[in-house]
């Protein structure tokens, strides 16, 4: 279990990076494929705007490649070097795994883009 402070509790469950609280895209399930990346504009409780600027995501496609190139390289320790799979089948099983895997790549960039900027502040009590 994450500690709700922890960006990593923001980016696991889909949460605002402000509160915590708050959904970040419409739907949790990065499956559904017409809403894998519906994002809300504004959290429903703290209001903490999630459509910064024009081109603000631009930088989490970086950050995606960045996790791909990581999977990638896993993967291919994994299956080339201890369990000494050939390349063509490493070739395969990781375009099969990333296109499965397209939609939770996505939302998790976005969500670890925006927790760079945005940092989590406890609720005020009023």
């Amino acid at each position: 279990m994450s500690n709700i402070s922890s960006a990593l509790y923001s980016i696991a469950n889909n949460k605002c990076p402000r509160c915590h609280q708050g959904n970040f895209f419409e739907n949790n399930n990065p499956y559904v494929l017409s809403k894998f990346d519906k994002m809300h504009k504004k959290c429903s409780v703290c209001n903490e705007d999630f459509e910064r600027e024009t081109g603000f995501y631009y930088g989490a496609m970086f950050v995606s490649y960045a996790v791909t190139v990581i999977f990638g390289i896993s993967l291919f320790l994994l299956m080339c070097v201890l369990l000494n799979f050939d390349a063509v089948t490493f070739i395969i099983v990781f375009a099969i795994l990333q296109i499965l895997l397209m939609p939770v790549f996505y939302r998790t960039s976005r969500l670890l883009w925006i927790n760079v900027f945005v940092r989590y502040r406890l609720p005020k009590i009023n």
